[in-house]
């Protein structure tokens, strides 16, 4: 997933190491670490098929169950750069063990809660480690696949957070369907200790992936243009949550269909990402903004459609995919924002990446929550959706074409 949001971070490690791996421990080695983004996103996108089964358990309304899926997003936001800044010399392989222990204790909390504010708690812990464990990922995958392959490498193990989106959240989703929702954490948790084994057994220990200091990066963070990029992220990207995170509902409760069609919705979505993130990495490569500006107005018109004719099923699922593709479109562009603007700085870059992404996930579901706090109908967070997103293109426009990234050449290509 999203090959070009790491190029740089893999091709700075690669250049710093020769591998010593074969081939049959590098495929091993991404297999771990791929089996590690996929028991994240399981969690993280299986959550929300499962609101509404929470929200019943615990006797309080949708808007409050999302609570927990913005305590996650909040998660990734505060310790995607305070755990990369912290461990910045700890060896890769370390870390990644480390924080594998931690994703498995606060999915093990997540089972046993009671309460929507031990729930909350318990995703919190849970979200920290998104972050850094895709940081640290790129570094290792880069490292065993060698020179001139780290963008492959990557997406080879970022496959995973894709294949969940597809797989693991849809049949999480059946899973608490039928066990109830604390399956879902318990089999997330499963998936994450084979990940954890298979990271303990595959990724090789050496001095080689040892951290370093990370004085250089922190130094991006004065540059306005690097929160204005995150700012157009958070906000634009925000309408897939402003829908994913009420899938459900908008199945059993708009379109009227029985609880059983969750899934698959969840999984058309999923599709829609995929194909969409295809796409918008070849345009990220390619040109400087079309994967945003296309990506970022087309969804604008399916959230309309959602809006206008979600209650009929067989326009909803459609709809569905096309908010989850178009989004999707926009998001290696933005990736490859951020790298140009803060070239000497990758690895920070993607950790601040993904907490501006997750940032999208906590203003989404809020959004959305608001809009059905105020009685407006269940279909109405797409609403939300419109507007985060129409109010991250107004950021674009009076930011990122009128700022050249540092030692570039400021790009010719319209931005209309």
């Amino acid at each position: 997933m999203l090959t070009s949001a790491y190029q740089a971070q893999c091709e700075a490690e690669e250049t710093r190491h020769t591998p010593e791996c074969t081939t049959r421990k590098t495929k091993l080695t991404l297999l771990a670490l791929a089996l590690g983004t996929f028991a994240i996103g399981t969690g993280e996108f299986g959550s929300n098929g499962i609101i509404q089964l929470f929200a019943a358990d615990m006797g309080i309304s949708v808007p409050q169950a999302t609570y927990a899926v913005t305590a996650y997003a909040v998660g990734v936001m505060v310790g995607s750069p305070v755990i990369t800044v912290a461990a910045a010399r700890l060896n890769r392989r370390q870390l990644l063990l480390a924080l594998i222990v931690l994703f498995l204790v606060g999915n093990l909390l997540s089972a046993l809660s009671t309460n929507v504010g031990m729930l909350i708690a318990a995703r919190f812990i849970t979200g920290t480690v998104q972050g850094a464990y895709f940081g640290a990922g790129a570094v290792v995958a880069a490292y065993v696949y060698g020179p001139g392959k780290g963008g492959k490498a990557f997406a080879t193990v970022m496959a995973g957070l894709t294949i969940a989106t597809i797989v693991g959240s849809p049949l999480g989703t059946f899973v608490g369907q039928q066990a109830g929702w604390q399956a879902l954490y318990v089999v997330v948790t499963a998936i994450g200790l084979a990940a954890g084994v298979a990271i303990l057994l595959w990724v090789p220990t050496t001095p080689d992936l040892d951290g370093g200091p990370i004085a250089q990066e922190l130094g991006a963070l004065r540059r306005p243009m690097i929160w204005a990029i995150m700012a157009i992220a958070a906000l634009g990207i925000s309408s897939i949550f402003a829908v994913y995170t009420f899938i459900g509902p908008y199945v059993t409760d708009a379109a009227r269909a029985d609880e059983s069609l969750i899934p698959v919705a969840l999984a058309v979505f999923g599709v829609g990402m995929a194909a969409g993130n295809q796409v918008g990495g070849r345009l990220a490569d390619r040109y400087a903004y079309r994967g945003l500006l296309i990506g970022y107005g087309s969804v604008l018109v399916f959230l309309v459609l959602i809006v206008a004719a979600g209650e009929t099923t067989w326009l909803l699922m459609p709809a569905l995919f096309g908010v989850g593709a178009t989004t999707m479109l926009a998001i290696p562009t933005i990736q490859v924002l951020l790298t140009k603007y803060a070239p000497e700085a990758p690895t920070l870059m993607g950790a601040l990446n993904l907490a501006s992404l997750n940032l999208a996930n906590a203003l989404g579901a809020v959004g959305g929550s608001i809009t059905l706090g105020a009685g407006l109908g269940t279909l109405s967070t797409a609403w939300a959706g419109v507007v985060l997103t129409v109010t991250g293109l107004l950021v674009f426009a009076v930011t990122v074409p009128r700022v050249t990234p540092p030692g570039r050449v400021q790009p010719t290509e319209a931005v209309a």
